[in-house]
């Protein structure tokens, strides 16, 4: 896990940034109710999380640069021990310094009386406005607080800056100890991929299948990092589906796009496979194309390379192979240019990963495409969907949905593919599969 000395040197590194005129405030997130007295499962703000390992709700994290007498505060619930009895034990207060290591702790009641005093004298705040219209609202109110107080002698705030800016920046890169929690998360993910494959029958159903997932991951101290894609033959196609509840037919390729979230980290893995254990030449034609498509694409993977140069490689490798296939007419050159291929492939190659699965950070600088820096993570996801009834496309095709996707990690010699517990060769799949 990571230790409470690097949270604190991220919020010192962040503050460095802001400067010493600056604050910084940043809620944590709140709890959602999912149905009457039912809430969801409470899961921190990655950005909260990032500067303060605090998992608890009702907390303000607030940095002040350059204050003598503590920069880094936090409001939080204080110890109470019959709400204790129900929903569990609190840091309170004094955890709240011996425990995450901040310079002082405040009770969150105390949050509306003492905040105002924290602002005024500090020219700018930096903030994630838009997110929570209720905490922003009480924000605007402070600052009006300090304003009303200018004819004597106060100093309020004339600046307000996105945190994000300079946040998540810093987020892009990941720490030995987080690359150490990332490789956990995708070691579990990966073998969830392979329970799923070996669950896969014919005449089961896709919610089979996302079951053994989740045994894996909760086997493992872990849960979902998103919701899983589970899709049967032509449910491989729709990029985002989420219903998981068709038959695995004989014939039908399985695309099941799922990663683990370990201590906040996640992982993202997508895999296709027959569910009879054997790609049809169809099948395996589009596959083939799919899986030289990634390699192109993480040949792309070092430093130095700009961010979209994988993209580019898997979007014209892919659009050579649909040629070769007889699906797209032209030259090469023609179909790039018209971007015909997106007909069949409509996404982009990857994202970042981290703390969020499409995890924070510029994807360009200064309005060109940056270039990738050791420590970065991303994914690599190229795929082909050809829908039912894609006009103009024999039937033997259609239906088809590939997707392969690997977690990268940028080293400063190349790549590490944190994902490669899952084999992505025809043959290596068709083995685990007769494996069941």
């Amino acid at each position: 896990m990571i230790k409470p000395a690097e949270f604190a040197r991220r919020r010192k590194h962040l503050m460095r940034m802001a400067d010493d005129d600056a604050i910084l405030v940043l809620p944590s997130a709140p709890m959602r109710v999912r149905s009457h007295d039912t809430h969801y499962p409470y899961r921190q703000d990655s950005d909260f999380w990032y500067l303060s390992g605090f998992a608890e709700p009702e907390a303000v994290l607030v940095l002040v640069p350059g204050r003598k007498h503590g920069e880094a505060l936090l409001f939080c619930r204080e110890r109470d021990p019959e709400r204790e009895t129900w929903d569990g034990p609190r840091a309170g207060t004094e955890g709240a310094v011996d425990a995450h290591g901040f310079d002082d702790a405040y009770p969150i009641a105390d949050l509306d009386e003492i905040l105002p005093g924290l602002l005024e004298g500090r020219s700018r705040v930096y903030y994630h406005f838009g997110r929570d219209t209720e905490f922003d609202l009480k924000l605007i109110g402070w600052v009006n607080r300090v304003r009303s107080q200018v004819r004597h002698g106060a100093q309020p705030p004339h600046e307000f800056l996105e945190l994000g800016h300079l946040l998540h920046e810093l987020r892009l890169f990941k720490s030995p100890g987080e690359l150490k929690l990332m490789r956990q998360s995708a070691r579990i993910a990966c073998e969830a991929q392979l329970a799923a494959m070996r669950a896969t029958r014919i005449g089961g159903r896709e919610y089979e299948v996302e079951a053994a997932l989740q045994y894996v991951y909760r086997r493992n101290n872990a849960v979902a990092a998103y919701e899983p894609i589970v899709g049967s033959g032509a449910n491989g196609c729709v990029l985002h589906y989420r219903d998981n509840n068709a038959p695995t037919a004989d014939g039908d390729l399985l695309l099941c796009d799922a990663g683990a979230e370990f201590a906040n980290y996640a992982s993202d893995i997508t895999r296709t496979w027959p569910v009879n254990g054997r790609y049809s030449s169809e099948q395996r034609a589009l596959y083939d194309v799919v899986l030289s498509a990634q390699e192109a694409a993480m040949a792309q993977a070092r430093p130095g390379k700009p961010w979209i140069a994988g993209h580019d490689a898997a979007v014209a490798t892919i659009t050579e192979g649909l040629l070769s296939l007889g699906l797209l007419k032209g030259t090469l050159k023609q179909a790039l240019a018209s971007e015909s291929y997106k007909k069949f492939y409509m996404h982009k190659t990857g994202h970042w990963l981290g703390l969020d699965v499409h995890d924070v950070g510029e994807y360009k600088v200064a309005g060109e495409f940056r270039e990738l820096e050791p420590g970065m993570v991303f994914t690599i996801e190229p795929g082909i969907y050809i829908a039912p009834g894609t006009k103009g496309v024999p039937s033997k095709w259609q239906g088809i949905g590939i997707r392969i996707e690997d977690d990268v990690l940028v080293t400063r010699d190349g790549h590490e593919v944190l994902t490669d517990g899952v084999p992505r060769a025809i043959d290596a799949v068709e083995s685990v599969l007769a494996s069941r």
